[in-house]
């Protein structure tokens, strides 16, 4: 599953201390420095270049830009963010720390690369992005975006009436389940171990939803690779040209740990907690996309990525307008005046 965008050039890391450093190179990220750049705020884009829907071949839902790949639409962002003077670099966070106040008592943050390198920044925005877990069922990892999927407003009208399978992952499959129950007449749910209520399953019933108890052991390809369907514990093979999981979604939280950073358990699973804008419990740093906002599509993230781009700035420029006072009393006698 782990996929990474075409290699593309990477800026240099910028010197001395800049306004934001992003974690993340995805929508979020991208237009939370977006907002920063055209502020002319110093802003660096930090990119693993391993965005969650590299995968798949197109974003789907997302008014004007529906159909475009994942990487031409990160590939656009990046030239937008570097058009007003932002810089992206390719690397990987391995740490975020708070670091020794300025002279004027403004926060400080540092941020250690894989590499080595590091930067030091005024305030911090996460858009690290979330990791799908999916259920351990051999050969479903390798049809990942494509045959296997998860979301129906993302993949479901390229998945329309086709014979889909939904393997349990836990009660919200159930739900998932009459989402793509819209798009096709022909579905079965696989309890896979899971409980389904009896009223549930008169549920399924009245939609014409076949269920099946026996076990999921594996997925079974055509002749030429293609997903044909799912093999279960007894040995039978029940025919399948998609399977769709409601895989549980973990927030990326590696490198992140110094920053102390609160996260929270939601019913589709755990991600970092946030206020309005994406303020968090750590003054200075804020979070974005689908490090926080687990079910959020491109375009939720890439607007969550704006709001917070706009409070880090005016929580700058704050900051900016209460170390010119500072200023002021300190180089008068008599102290600041009117």
């Amino acid at each position: 599953m782990a996929v990474t965008t075409p290699p593309y050039a990477s800026d240099a890391l910028a010197e001395g201390t800049v306004d934001a450093v992003v974690i993340g190179g995805g929508a979020a990220g991208l237009n939370g420095a977006l907002i920063l750049a055209r502020s002319r705020r110093s802003v660096v884009v930090i990119d693993s270049g391993s965005p969650r829907n590299a995968p798949a071949e197109a974003v789907h839902g997302l008014i004007a830009l529906d159909g475009t790949p994942p990487s031409e639409i990160l590939r656009r962002g990046r030239e937008q963010v570097r058009q007003y003077g932002g810089r992206v670099v390719f690397g990987e966070a391995v740490s975020a720390e708070s670091a020794a106040p300025s002279a004027d008592g403004d926060l400080r943050f540092t941020v250690t690369l894989a590499d080595g390198r590091r930067i030091t920044a005024r305030r911090i925005l996460v858009a690290t992005g979330l990791t799908d877990v999916l259920p351990q069922v051999p050969g479903l990892a390798e049809h990942w975006g494509h045959s296997v999927v998860h979301c129906p407003y993302c993949h479901g009208w390229e998945v329309r009436d086709e014979p889909i399978g939904i393997p349990a992952t836990g009660a919200a499959s159930i739900g998932h389940a009459l989402l793509f129950r819209q798009l096709t007449e022909d579905l079965t749910y696989f309890t896979h171990g899971t409980d389904l209520d009896e009223d549930s399953r008169a549920r399924f019933a009245a939609r014409g939803i076949r269920v099946i108890d026996t076990p999921v052991t594996e997925v079974v390809n055509d002749e030429d690779g293609a997903l044909a369907g799912v093999r279960l514990a007894d040995g039978q093979v029940v025919a399948r040209r998609v399977v769709a999981v409601a895989a549980p979604m973990q927030a990326r939280t590696q490198g992140l740990e110094g920053l102390g950073l609160p996260v929270r358990d939601l019913p589709t699973g755990r991600g970092f907690a946030s206020g309005t804008a994406g303020t968090t419990e750590v003054p200075g740093v804020w979070v974005a996309g689908n490090a926080t906002d687990l079910v959020a599509q491109v375009g939720a993230s890439a607007a969550a990525g704006a709001l917070a781009g706009a409070d880090i700035n005016r929580m700058l420029a704050i900051a900016d307008t209460d170390a010119a006072l500072q200023g002021i009393a300190g180089g008068s006698p008599q102290g600041a005046t009117g």
